[in-house]
């Protein structure tokens, strides 16, 4: 691995940092409000605002700069190996309603880029999902298959652009690769041209459904809107059990310039060796930047920085010595049954709605998350609103087996994070980057010495549904192990459902 690792920061966010926004200072009253300005968020509110709907958007951090701001930025239809499952789960019309909602999504980005002049570094490139085992290549082949079946330009090929060998890979044609947060401050900046009002560092924290509905922030201030939307990635409420449906996961992301001679076209990615995925992006004088990612794993149960060592260790196997200049991780959200929760935010729902589950596919997902709710909205229903629709109870069948897994991890975590710990620790032990749950008296502590050498303590117990958190050295963050909620050394949220920080301790 190079010695230089890479600052620990988002390119998108670095590279894009955006005009800030105002937080919401008072009460305000308007058609639809939208939680969260991702991708999904943003483009759900766009779309709302073409119909003559006042908009507002209202996000807890800065417009683009949770997981939109963290991804790959891979526009495809083509979603690892989804097509073959889908015909089995969904049947071949629930595959081609996926393909066609997803290539929807992709012709909407492509229209808003030419329409509004977007400058995001905008690429056609092809996609593919590729295998280097051998025993593999009938399920790639069945892959390919399913996936023309679902109406898009696939085939199944033994040749690719990488610098090492494929058994076969799906190639699927006419894909995009683009700067999100550039994309998604363009068409933020349009909203607002259109009268549309964005708040940043506003936490929405309840929800009264109604006709209309309130939401109450932070600060106390109330917003008042007949349609709320809630696009928090990972949702800030639960009135279906969509908690007990979702599964949280991390993915690590480096790097690193390389000679443009040498910069594979295309997007790629395997399942294998825990997930590699990997693009190039414009760079500059004569390079492409190389953005490689995988490593995946449940918030809170890795050692993170000997998962970017490894993940290093790949990229510079298989492309020669690499001068890494960002790191970062991303995190999204995987449904029991594969398909994202697009709709209405549960059975007795008139006027709220819910994005979530995208499986790390959010970007498509997203623009056809603005598609779909904007459509149920108005009151339409797309062809492909019933595959989406949270509500849907035959998939609980379906789900079951990934639906058990992952509340038995879930549940242990309710149980042993509830015992007695078998060993204590000492606050002395700790050095500086380093943290710790530790029980100090009757309490249990998460606490962390910081780089300056300051001692934290907060309370170990996430304040979404109490299981112990665990301490991220790499990231220096604390994070909870059930639901995917992220705080920070001082204890505020990075990353939700949790919508209250840690209560800080005294030692």
């Amino acid at each position: 691995m190079s010695e230089h690792t890479g600052a620990q920061a988002s390119y998108w966010i670095e590279t894009a940092p955006g005009l800030p926004r105002p937080a919401l200072t008072e009460d305000l009253t308007v058609d639809v409000a939208v939680i969260g300005a991702g991708m999904a968020g943003l483009s759900t509110a766009w779309e709302v605002a073409q119909s003559g709907r006042s908009v507002a958007v209202l996000e807890a951090g800065r417009l683009a700069g949770g997981v939109t701001g963290h991804t790959t930025a891979k526009l495809t239809a083509l979603h690892t190996l989804v097509y073959q499952r889908l015909r089995h789960t969904r049947g071949a019309e629930g595959a081609r309603l996926y393909g066609r909602s997803q290539t929807e999504a992709l012709r909407r980005a492509a229209e808003l880029v030419a329409q509004l002049g977007i400058d995001c570094d905008w690429e056609a490139a092809p996609a593919f999902t590729y295998t280097s085992d051998r025993e593999r290549i009938p399920e790639l082949r069945a892959e390919a298959e399913a996936a023309r079946d679902a109406g898009l330009p696939a085939e199944f090929v033994t040749e690719t652009e990488l610098p090492y060998p494929v058994a076969g890979a799906v190639r699927v044609t006419d894909q995009a690769q683009f700067h999100p947060r550039k994309y998604l401050l363009a068409l933020a900046a349009a909203l607002e041209e259109r009268g549309a009002l964005l708040h940043e560092h506003t936490r929405v924290v309840g929800l009264h459904e109604g006709d209309p509905c309130r939401l109450r922030t932070e600060a106390g201030h109330t917003v008042t809107a007949r349609d709320v939307v809630v696009a928090t990635h990972y949702p800030i409420f639960d009135r279906a059990m969509l908690f007990a449906r979702l599964s949280p996961r991390r993915e690590l992301v480096l790097t690193a310039p390389i000679d443009a001679s040498r910069a594979p076209n295309g997007m790629y990615i395997t399942p294998e060796e825990n997930t590699r995925s990997l693009r190039t992006a414009p760079h500059g004088d004569g390079t492409r930047l190389l953005i490689v990612t995988g490593e995946h794993f449940t918030p809170g149960t890795a050692d993170v920085e000997e998962r970017f060592t490894r993940l290093a260790d790949w990229a510079t196997g298989h492309f020669g010595p690499l001068d890494f200049t960002y790191r970062w991780a991303t995190q999204d959200n995987d449904s029991t049954d594969t398909v994202p929760l697009v709709g209405p935010l549960h059975a007795a729902s008139r006027h709220t709605y819910v994005a979530s589950g995208f499986g790390g596919w959010g970007l498509s997902g997203g623009i056809m998350a603005g598609l779909l709710l904007s459509a149920l909205i108005d009151g339409r229903e797309p062809p492909w609103a019933h595959l989406y629709d949270p509500r849907r109870v035959a998939a609980v069948v379906r789900e079951a087996p990934a639906f058990v897994k992952h509340q038995a991890q879930v549940a242990q975590h309710f149980v042993w994070d509830r015992l007695p710990p078998l060993a204590g620790g000492s606050v002395d032990d700790l050095a500086r980057g380093e943290g710790a749950v530790i029980r100090v008296g009757t309490r249990v502590c998460a606490v962390a010495r910081d780089e300056e050498g300051q001692v934290r303590a907060l309370s170990a117990r996430c304040t979404h549904m109490g299981c112990l958190v665990a301490f991220n050295g790499a990231e220096q963050a604390w994070e909870c192990p059930c639901h995917g909620s992220r705080f920070g050394l001082d204890g505020s949220v990075l990353q939700g459902p949790a919508t209250r920080p840690l209560d800080r301790r005294e030692l």
